[in-house]
């Protein structure tokens, strides 16, 4: 496992292990240890692996499981912003793998679907540190060599879809390049804007009839934008429904939808092991 030259002229580091309960926690821990970030942590096998909201991600070996530490990356309110960051840059690092595809999109706030099938998620934690500061952790799990049987979503895998660079090390050498580029960018918060433009040209869905699952209970209507702090903006018979968090389809939402919600946009961004 190997990470981008760019990545590693900023000090970028890597830990790779062949198990490990979750890279998330072990993310945790290390920052809590007094780590100074920068950090990629890679396992071949999740055996505690998790999704939004706790539900369990299926870790087999062959794909991607990796989680980058990054400690005090901007002013704790702008943190949240990192969701998008991370969705930008795993669309990006993931069109480098499969081309100029249509198929490929963000859907809100940093799934990444192909032909409307889950490819790669994200989750975002964060950790207050001893004597100020905090600890945000990204983890990715990217699909590269299988996919878990269809749950509330359909889901597919590099290898499926038929690309020749569906191994988890193409991914993460692409995917590391991608943060580099994304991160500096973003410049610790300062322009948003930037991002927010690129993830909206990558999105699925913008000015097509969506469903959104919340506590609420389930609307539908057209998705128009995402706002400056990246809520989702739905018109539900031309009136403006601020969405922060909610389970999107970009189709019919399937029979259960409303069972659990399980996008959240950045300000529901959470903060784990205090």
């Amino acid at each position: 496992m190997h990470l981008a030259k760019s990545a590693l002229a900023q000090a970028y580091r890597l830990i790779h292990h062949a198990e490990l309960g979750s890279t998330n926690d072990e993310a945790l821990s290390i920052a809590a240890a007094g780590d100074a970030g920068r950090l990629w942590i890679v396992a071949d096998e999740q055996t505690k692996g998790r999704g939004r909201h706790g539900r369990q991600w299926a870790s087999p070996p062959g794909n991607l499981y990796a989680s980058l530490l990054l400690i005090d990356p901007a002013p704790a309110h702008k943190a949240p912003e990192l969701g998008f960051v991370a969705g930008v840059a795993l669309f990006n690092a993931l069109r480098g793998i499969l081309g100029d595809d249509p198929r490929l999109c963000i859907k809100w706030p940093n799934d990444i679907l192909y032909a409307g099938a889950k490819l790669a998620g994200i989750l975002l934690e964060s950790t207050q540190l001893k004597g100020g500061g905090f600890a945000c952790v990204i983890g990715i799990g990217v699909n590269c060599r299988s996919h878990p049987a269809p749950a509330l979503y359909p889901a597919t895998d590099l290898a499926e879809i038929g690309t020749l660079l569906s191994h988890r090390e193409d991914v993460l050498l692409r995917l590391s390049e991608c943060f580099v580029h994304w991160l500096d960018i973003w410049d610790h918060g300062r322009n948003f804007d930037a991002i927010r433009a690129e993830w909206l040209s990558r999105a699925g869905g913008i000015g097509r009839r969506i469903s959104v699952t919340m506590p609420s209970g389930r609307r539908d209507g057209i998705f128009e934008t995402i706002d400056a702090s990246g809520r989702l903006i739905l018109n539900v018979d031309d009136k403006m429904l601020t969405v922060e968090a909610g389970d999107v389809f970009l189709s019919a939402a399937p029979i259960g939808a409303l069972a659990g919600v399980q996008s959240a946009a950045p300000q529901a961004f959470h903060e784990e092991h205090r």
